[in-house]
């Protein structure tokens, strides 16, 4: 029997949570040691099987169900076909090592949390669990499972270590939001799994099974949106969005950073695996509408962020921006669009992670995130100055960095979007009439992400330095240099080397893909028999 790296990965967690509560009270020591050792081992795990998996990059032209790797298939609910299956692909392996960087990034920034930090660490635990649980479920209703797993323990952490004046407000918001798209998505993958007939194949919950059905037009025109919606709330997707710069401002630093690193991604993901690549004709039908819901997103979050003096709100807005990126890539139907969403998951979610580590280091030590009041952090915490330039500069998606790797490609897919096949689509919207347009437009949230980053490092770190206020500022922590040094060595690899994951998130997109332009092909094909038959019901109805 092969070793279960995937189940160790996802379930340590689990089990680091239960020994945690079972600890006493006074042992919440102990509680730290056993976070930081659950994410130690499922990092060394992480780290393995994407080296596994990129050492063997599957056929291009394979399909889903055959680029998966790993794969632990075993018998769950029987009676309704429910299984515990779990594998992964190219861009699952790689969003599996981001939320154990990300997780590990998070324990040692919460090291010194003194309040409840028995539960804090078992919460976090289960959060983690829930995050690697939807990149690595390849059941439908096993993935279900774990996006409530994840989505739960953060309504309890921002509750109970959350910023007193927002936190009920921010977690309560947050909650139903993301419960009602889920919801919503639920109906819509149960109506579906009753239909799996009509598309077929034999009713389960296996995606292997049904990212191979083929559903009536009519039923993907209708229950795509949905399905895809209900995910994409997660996502931060225009106007679904205003959960999250709330969430992100009452939640503590480590549930912020998971929050934006990868509970986001997780929207996006589900999206993408449950909605994209099983309802392809859905998807060729509403993407060129749903391609300006994202420029909204990105102008939107773009311009709110330069009008915010907090700095998690700034942030928060950011995130809502580059997520518009992700699901823009998705829109764009094309190969490199795709494989830059995939790259663009990773460096967002390293980046932010990176600047809330910032931002929480500033406020442990300043009680404030105001840029009116911060100022001159460069010689008060000299340590912080560097990191959060880089983490700006990726966000300006400059070259050499990661958010150029994962912008650019991005914008490249939207602009040959453009020429896009002539398919039936939501209000008759054409591709090829505006795609340039919204590339055009795109690029502008760069710029003014360029705007309010550097006036956010201007104002926090190059203005006027009060030593009488600021002289007595806890110097950073040495776990706390290596969380920042490691975010930033991540960013920087990236953008250096970008072979060491554009292909392997490549070979996970492709099969996605794959349907896409299967459906296209299909929809085409009968466009043009409508339109010809329309015109010889019309020669015929004059002769």
């Amino acid at each position: 029997m092969d070793f279960p790296f995937l189940s160790v990965i996802a379930l340590s967690p689990i089990a680091a949570a239960i020994i945690i509560l079972m600890m006493p009270k006074e042992r919440g020591e102990n509680s730290r040691m056993l976070a930081l050792a659950a994410m130690i081992l499922g990092l060394i795990l992480s780290i393995y099987v994407y080296v596994a998996y990129n050492q063997n990059l599957p056929d291009p032209q394979a399909r889903w169900a055959e680029t998966l790797m790993f794969v632990e298939d075993y018998k769950w609910i029987p009676a309704v076909n429910i299984g515990y299956i779990v594998g992964v692909d190219g861009l699952s392996a790689t969003l599996v090592l981001l939320t154990a960087v990300v997780g590990l990034g998070g324990v040692l920034i919460s090291w010194s949390i003194d309040d409840r930090p028995r539960e804090f660490f078992a919460f976090f635990m289960l959060l983690v669990a829930g995050v690697h649980g939807v990149f690595i479920a390849v059941d439908g209703f096993l993935l279900f499972f774990f996006y409530e797993l994840a989505v739960l323990p953060m309504y309890v952490m921002i509750v109970i270590w959350g910023w007193r004046e927002r936190r009920e407000y921010a977690a309560m918001k947050l909650t139903l939001y993301l419960l009602i798209g889920s919801f919503f998505s639920f109906i819509a993958f149960l109506y579906l799994y009753f239909n799996l007939p009509a598309a077929g194949v034999a009713q389960t919950f296996d995606l292997r099974v049904w990212s191979e059905a083929n559903f009536p037009f009519a039923m993907q025109r209708v229950w795509f949106m949905p399905l895809f919606l209900g995910f994409a709330v997660l996502a931060g997707l225009f106007p679904f969005h205003n959960w999250s710069p709330d969430g992100h401002v009452a939640a503590p630093t480590a549930v912020s950073m998971i929050h934006a690193g990868v509970l986001m991604k997780l929207g996006a993901y589900a999206s993408m695996r449950v909605g994209i690549q099983i309802l392809p004709e859905g998807t060729v039908y509403w993407m060129p509408f749903i391609i300006l819901l994202t420029l909204i997103n990105v102008l939107y979050g773009s311009f709110i962020a330069m009008r915010q003096r907090d700095m998690k709100y700034l942030i928060g807005y950011s995130s809502v921006s580059h997520m518009g990126l992700v699901s823009m890539g998705f829109a764009t139907m094309t190969l490199v669009g795709f494989t830059g969403a995939g790259i663009q998951m990773v460096s967002h979610g390293v980046m932010t992670a990176l600047f809330f580590s910032v931002v929480g280091m500033i406020y442990d030590r300043a009680h404030t995130r105001s840029m009116d009041e911060l100022s001159g952090m460069r010689k008060a915490l000299p340590w912080l100055v560097v990191p959060f330039i880089i983490g700006g500069l990726v966000s300006m998606g400059m070259p050499g960095l990661s958010g150029f790797i994962a912008e650019f490609p991005i914008f490249m897919g939207v602009w040959q979007g453009s020429s896009l096949p002539a398919t039936p689509s939501f209000l008759n919207l054409v591709p090829a009439n505006y795609y340039q347009i919204v590339a055009i437009l795109a690029i502008l949230g760069v710029i003014i992400t360029a705007a309010y980053i550097l006036r956010a490092v201007h104002t926090v770190f190059f203005g006027e330095y009060d030593g009488e206020k600021w002289h007595d500022m806890r110097p950073i922590l040495p776990i706390d240099k290596f969380t920042l040094v490691m975010f930033c060595v991540i960013l920087i690899a990236i953008g250096v080397l970008p072979s060491v994951i554009g292909p392997i998130v490549q070979s996970g997109m492709a099969p996605v893909l794959h349907r896409i332009q299967e459906a296209q092909q299909t929809m085409t094909v009968l466009d043009s028999v409508q339109v010809a038959a329309t015109n010889l019901l019309s020669w015929l109805g004059g002769a």
